[in-house]
């Protein structure tokens, strides 16, 4: 791809403005030399003002996000894309969120402009694993592991049953769930079901991710051993 309409599709502006960036010299290659408006070069050789480029398309980024933010573009308060680069936002495809986590709900969230990824993952085939928390209002009655274990649970609402979720009891007030699908809200429904709420939620691990040390509100991009591990533990 040309270089103009390269840099437009990363969000670093209309193909006009990129036209000025690069008759004006601020585009050059990793040597300093400028480069022309039909150039076409490597990302990792292109340089904007002696920098390098935004992370290349068809990158994942893992975010962690915190309570407060919502996976839109469009919704008013705080936005996830809030905590990324501009850009970002501004790309030919855009960066999406992959599958979603509503406001109250932190953890790891990924994102990404290759349609082809993002479909992969969350493709019900891939059943890759979401790992959970929950910090829950009431007692555990005791039962809530069989139920959700049992691949018969069926949410209000709803026309077929859950698939079978993993279920680990850390405290009276504080479980572990591990599903293969993502419904609306689903954990949170899930405790309803049997007469909880969920007070927080948070998404520690997708697939055989995790967030590491990352802090709340950071990101990064994914090498591909990380994202090959992702698919790793789907089954």
């Amino acid at each position: 791809m040309k270089l103009l309409r390269y840099l437009a599709n990363l969000g670093y502006g209309s193909r006009r403005e990129v036209a000025a960036l690069i008759e004006d010299g601020r585009v050059t290659d990793a040597d300093g030399a400028p480069l022309e408006a039909d150039a076409r070069v490597p990302h990792a050789a292109i340089r904007l003002d002696g920098a390098p480029l935004d992370p290349a398309p068809g990158s994942l980024f893992l975010l962690h996000k915190p309570v407060g933010y919502t996976c839109s573009t469009r919704d008013a308060g705080r936005l996830v894309y809030d905590l990324l680069p501009p850009r970002l936002r501004a790309r030919s495809p855009i960066v999406s969120p992959v599958g979603r986590l509503d406001r109250d709900t932190s953890g790891l969230l990924l994102l990404t402009d290759d349609g082809g990824l993002l479909h992969r993952i969350i493709s019900p085939r891939a059943r890759i694993a979401k790992v959970y928390e929950a910090e829950l209002a009431q007692d555990l009655r005791g039962d809530e592991g069989a139920l959700f274990e049992s691949g018969g649970l069926m949410l209000e609402s709803e026309t077929t049953p859950l698939l079978p979720a993993g279920f680990e009891a850390l405290g009276p007030r504080h479980a572990r769930l591990i599903l293969h699908e993502g419904r609306y809200h689903q954990v949170r429904r899930m405790f309803g079901a049997v007469g909880n709420r969920v007070l927080a939620l948070h998404r520690s691990r997708v697939g055989g991710l995790g967030l590491g040390d990352l802090p709340a509100g950071q990101w990064r991009v994914l090498e591909a051993d990380e994202i090959a591990a992702l698919f790793a533990s789907a089954g």
